[in-house]
């Protein structure tokens, strides 16, 4: 038996709140990647400054598509 919430207390079913989560998680991850790249240049370090911009990019993908989904849903 679940005892997670399923949408009784929040008025949000799981599957809803899991996008909402999701795409904010994404956004929020490119934020932060944002001040990783900047730490990875000062140190002079390119490579792992590259890391991170690709994955910046992959979180930014992740952030539209769950926004276009949203939106979608949203009407």
């Amino acid at each position: 038996m679940s005892t997670g919430e399923t949408g009784g207390v929040t008025g949000t079913p799981d599957k809803d709140y899991n996008l909402v989560w999701f795409t904010e998680q994404c956004l929020s991850n490119a934020l932060r990647l944002e001040q990783y790249i900047q730490d990875a240049e000062r140190a002079g370090d390119s490579e792992l400054a590259d890391l991170f911009r690709r994955a910046q990019a992959e979180s930014r993908k992740g952030g539209e598509l769950g926004k276009q989904l949203l939106k979608s849903r949203l009407g």
